[in-house]
């Protein structure tokens, strides 16, 4: 788990930062900090840090979740900290196996600052995360990268998934005015604080990022969105299970018509704690 490390004669306004360290990785407070939750995606793993290197521009820390010791991520993973990568952690299920434990396991390693969660298969426009980034430090508790909204695009990919997702989104946005046309993508930045103030109930699979939109709406929480690209995989295979998640995923849509909750930390700016 994360440990702090505080500076002898810090104090409140200094201007260094705080410093988190989770199995050796550092990882500053007010820096990006990447979720990549995994199962067997080390065919493609050295594709998605070279993108990772390419097109981001800002400091960054990514944390690499793993069920098991067999997975063959590992190995890719370590190979690339072998050339003397520091950006980059390995950190293993501490929760449950499946994506939600990986993902609630990468929230626990950071203690605050924006969380961006990055899928291995290659299929997030990475090329937004900068805009993303801008709109988080512009206040906006969740930014989403978002495919259905004007200039964004599905490439390849199941048609019938993608019309379910599509009727999702929109459907969403239009009846009941969550400010996002691409609630159940998982390409979002979420704030840690704001993270820590919801209780998970997702058991299944990606549900979970429905689910964490969902009830930042609901707690009045800023939303933000991005047109966004996605793109199927060309290596490995998808484990995204339709049939068994569809009734999670309907459980969190129509979670979504209830009234929503006055909540005054959700009037603030993510980045006031920094400000103090």
């Amino acid at each position: 788990m994360l440990s702090a490390r505080s500076r002898e004669g810090r104090h409140r306004g200094s201007k260094e930062e705080d410093v988190l360290t989770s199995d050796g990785l550092e990882i500053r407070t007010d820096e990006l900090t990447i979720v990549i939750p995994v199962y067997n995606e080390g065919a493609g793993f050295e594709a998605l840090w070279r993108e990772l290197s390419t097109q981001l521009q800002c400091p960054f820390r990514a944390l690499v979740v793993y069920d098991f010791d067999e997975d063959n991520t590992v190995p890719a993973v370590k190979a690339v900290m072998a050339r003397g990568e520091q950006r980059i952690g390995l950190v293993k299920n501490e929760i449950r196996r499946g994506v939600v434990g990986a993902l609630l396991t990468g929230f626990r390693h950071v203690e605050r600052g924006p969380l961006l969660v990055v899928m291995a298969d290659l299929s997030d426009d990475l090329a937004q995360v900068g805009r993303m980034l801008e709109l988080y430090r512009q206040g906006f508790h969740v930014v989403v990268g978002s495919r259905y909204m004007k200039g964004g695009r599905i490439i390849g990919g199941p048609w019938f998934k993608q019309g379910l997702s599509r009727l999702a989104g929109v459907s969403l946005f239009w009846l009941r005015g969550l400010p996002t046309h691409d609630a159940t993508n998982a390409f979002k930045i979420y704030d840690r604080e704001m993270l820590k103030s919801f209780t998970v109930e997702s058991t299944g699979g990606f549900e979970l990022n429905l689910e964490l939109t969902v009830k930042a709406f609901l707690a009045g929480y800023r939303i933000a969105e991005t047109p966004a690209a996605w793109r199927d995989r060309t290596v490995g295979e998808s484990h995204f299970a339709l049939w068994k998640w569809l009734p999670l995923y309907l459980k969190w849509y129509f979670y979504a018509f209830q009234p929503r909750r006055k909540n005054p930390r959700a009037g603030h700016s993510p980045l006031d704690e920094y400000r103090k």
